[in-house]
């Protein structure tokens, strides 16, 4: 029986391949899942993303990485996401930031 503070991730449970968007906060992440829908009146299609807020409890992934994650049970207010494993990492320039003026 797992205790209360470990997670336990089923098989079933959803998973999502995304790029990590920001690493600034200690054990979180931030995943951006970037998908193209179709606009309900115009027919056009249009890029969409969704942010999802995702728990590293080693802190081992980095900005630009390729991750795969899963949903699990809340962790906090907007945590609801694992990181399950790094499936490519970024080129090794790429850790400079864009959003900084560079």
């Amino acid at each position: 029986m797992p205790t209360k503070n470990e997670l336990v991730i089923p098989e079933s449970s959803p998973r999502r391949i995304g790029v990590v968007e920001s690493d600034k906060a200690s054990k979180t992440r931030k995943v951006v899942i970037a998908y193209s829908g179709k606009h309900p009146k115009y027919g056009k299609y249009m890029r969409k993303r969704t942010v999802l807020h995702v728990h590293d409890e080693r802190n081992e992934s980095h900005y630009g990485d390729r991750v795969e994650v899963a949903e699990c049970r809340p962790l906090s207010k907007t945590k609801s996401w694992v990181l399950i494993r790094i499936v490519e990492r970024a080129p090794a320039g790429l850790h400079v930031h864009l959003k900084d003026g560079v």
